[in-house]
């Protein structure tokens, strides 16, 4: 019987050490599993890593070797935003008193324009024609012309806002769309657009009397607007005031590649705008713009100043025009930039 019992027992013996190793192997299968999964994650990362570096390489060699891509980088006049806005009906962006026509720079070759009347005669603008709107600049209110920054139309939110606040405070507002921007011919190229500007300026200057006339320009409209206002310099018919908002010394500090000029040879009064959250064009560009201004021999004896913007206030990059204190800003600034009689 004793035999018996332990020929029995036998099988549970030899059964007992497989059910005791089965999770161990089990345990060193998910271990394994674990091993295979972090080396997996290792390679994905170290791929990611490798294609990085490479587009960290390439891409300033492309942008280096094709010019055409650097300009589009800078100019981003491909970005229409807001989109399918009908540039031919300012009505639409809330502008009622506003009228779009073209100018030809050259033969054949039309750019966009808007003229925004001050608010004052916004009920008799309504339902008039071009002719109207010109003759309206003969009136005794100063002139703005309008300089936008890359991305966008002269259509732009911020811009339209920007066109109210100034027609409100008594200004015409002459904004126009550079040469491959919106819907004007061509294709952006730094002479183009000063080119542009000018001819604008130009056609503006014959309309009025012995107005004031003033350019604004914003971020890289600043850079155009320096461009536009050294030449009137060099002619000697300097604009009445320049106003820079959120400027640069030069873009090659600002995106590495700037195509555009500093103050140099600018004779004229100068205000700089600049919010100090502004994360497109650092706040130290514009402070350090005005401290080459304000040692600038072509501009000794004319008023410069700067405006900081507090962070706290959220201007960023394009809400300045939020500020209440704006109006006062500019008028103040204005007032005491007019030349003595």
């Amino acid at each position: 019987m004793r035999r018996r019992e332990q020929a029995e027992a036998q099988p549970a013996l030899r059964l007992s050490p497989r059910a005791e190793s089965a999770p161990a192997a089990g345990d060193q299968r998910g271990d394994m599993g674990k091993f295979s999964r972090r080396g997996s994650m290792w390679r994905r990362l170290r791929r990611l890593f490798f294609w990085l570096m490479l587009c960290y390489v390439s891409i300033p060699v492309i942008i280096k070797l094709f010019p055409a891509i650097q300009a589009k980088l800078v100019f981003l006049n491909f970005v229409r935003v807001p989109y399918f806005i009908d540039l031919k009906r300012p009505l639409d962006q809330g502008l009622n008193h506003t009228y779009n026509f073209y100018l030809e720079p050259e033969p054949g070759f039309r750019i966009g324009v808007w003229h925004t009347v001050p608010s004052l005669l916004w009920r008799e603008a309504q339902d008039k024609d071009g002719l109207w709107f010109e003759s309206s600049l003969k009136s005794a209110k100063s002139v703005i012309l309008y300089l936008h920054g890359n991305a966008g139309t002269r259509g732009g939110d911020h811009r339209v806002q920007l066109y109210k606040v100034l027609s409100s405070m008594g200004f015409h507002v002459i904004a126009f769309d550079y040469r491959g921007w919106g819907d004007s011919d061509g294709s952006p190229t730094e002479v183009g657009m000063t080119s542009d500007a000018l001819v604008v300026h130009e056609w503006i200057k014959v309309r009025i009397n012995k107005t004031p006339l003033y350019i604004w320009g914003h971020s890289l409209g600043t850079g155009v607007a320096t461009n536009v206002v050294r030449r009137l310099c060099d002619r000697g018919s300097p604009p009445d005031a320049l106003i820079l908002e959120s400027p640069f010394t030069n873009i090659r500090e600002e995106a590495k590649s700037h195509p555009f000029s500093t103050c140099d040879h600018i004779s004229c009064p100068v205000l700089i705008l600049h919010a100090e959250d502004d994360s497109v064009v650092p706040f130290h560009l514009g402070k350090k713009l005005y401290n080459l201004a304000s040692r600038s021999k072509s501009l000794s004896g004319h008023k410069v100043q700067f405006v900081p913007f507090d962070s706290s206030l959220s201007y960023k990059h394009k809400f300045i025009y939020r500020s209440p204190e704006l109006p006062h800003i500019l008028s103040n600034f204005l007032e005491t930039s007019l030349p003595q009689m």
